[in-house]
């Protein structure tokens, strides 16, 4: 079969950015999970270096530097933004699509003829922030459509609207 000679339209990015707050609860993410305990970690180093071995020092803290510190600072400060940038969802009137991602990025389309279940969830982190994830369960084998740093009361809103528009739009999840 042969391929179109016309180019194919380009896929937008889904309309709707995730709530501003989800920057600083991934900030706070990557600190207690990465850039924290790198800190610590190069802290610690260094400490004993200058406790037990003195003479170390000059070649070690750049080393720490450049293989700890510098990661943690650079993960810490651009994660949260670059996360931010690509993170979208939009629910049409046939299907519900999300971008993610911060390295690798994600694009999700689902019919909603297909949802299945949609499910919010509130971290311990996210609550402290008023945020939530809503997960989108297809009957597909690609996965679940995850939407994450959403406001609670947005959250609650799109669950309620893909639950409504999945009962509505015939198809064989319903």
């Amino acid at each position: 079969m042969p391929l179109p000679t016309a180019p194919l339209p380009r896929l937008r990015d889904p309309r709707h950015r995730v709530d501003p707050r989800a920057r600083r609860w991934w900030s706070a993410q990557a600190f207690l999970t990465v850039s924290g305990p790198l800190l610590l970690a190069a802290l610690a180093l260094l400490l004993s270096s200058v406790l037990f071995f003195p003479g170390a020092l000059p070649w070690l803290a750049p080393l720490i530097a450049l293989t700890l510190i510098a990661p943690a600072l650079t993960y810490q400060l651009l994660m949260p933004r670059r996360r931010y940038a690509v993170h979208a969802w939009e629910l049409g009137q046939d299907s519900v699509y999300a971008s993610g991602g911060w390295f690798w990025h994600k694009r999700r389309i689902a019919p909603l003829s297909r949802v299945q279940t949609v499910d919010t969830v509130r971290g311990p982190v996210q609550r402290r922030f008023g945020l939530a994830t809503l997960t989108v369960t297809t009957a597909s084998t690609a996965g679940n459509i995850k939407i994450s740093g959403l406001s609670d009361a947005t959250a609650e809103a799109l669950s309620r609207l893909i639950g409504e528009a999945a009962q509505t739009v015939p198809g064989d999840a319903v």
